[in-house]
């Protein structure tokens, strides 16, 4: 009496695996996609949730805080804490850079934003102009976020 065995072919197998592999690779840019836009919100929220407090900031105090330094709190700038989050500030921002903080020594003057440390880098500028279409004009060289010409190339900001 013959054992009736059944069983999978090797060819398929074959077909299956191909089959996972074709889903893989088209699934893969679509969770990057997915991932770049998350970083890009993150950025935005932040961008916003700093440009809030900073402008709260103005309205309580009547003064700015100067200069705290990229990425930190330094020079005594401790009431800054009460305004944004420090865990958020001091950390790297979603899309690359550290935070940064700028403000004018005469009048009303304020920008945060983002110091790359030098040139950003074409993922990090898409992702910007992501950003700018979400907080502002779509533009990067226009409205309240934007670069400014300075010793620090890439840094984009938001005025308050």
């Amino acid at each position: 009496m013959k054992a009736n065995r059944r069983a999978f072919t090797l060819v398929e197998i074959m077909i299956v695996v191909v089959i996972i592999g074709l889903l893989a690779a088209m699934a893969i840019p679509a969770f990057e996609k997915v991932r770049q836009n998350s970083r890009v919100s993150r950025f935005a929220s932040d961008l916003r949730t700093f440009a809030g407090g900073l402008d709260t900031m103005m309205l309580e105090l009547g003064a700015l805080p100067g200069d705290p330094g990229t990425g930190s709190f330094a020079g005594g700038h401790a009431q800054l804490a009460d305004y944004i989050n420090s865990a958020t500030y001091t950390s790297a921002t979603s899309i690359g850079g550290r935070w940064d903080i700028d403000s004018s020594d005469v009048g009303l003057s304020c920008v945060v934003g983002v110091d790359f440390g030098g040139a950003p880098t074409d993922t990090q500028l898409a992702m910007l102009e992501a950003v700018d279409e979400l907080v502002d004009d779509g533009n990067l060289s226009t409205g309240v976020f934007q670069g400014y010409e300075s010793n620090r190339r890439g840094y984009l900001t938001i005025e308050l």
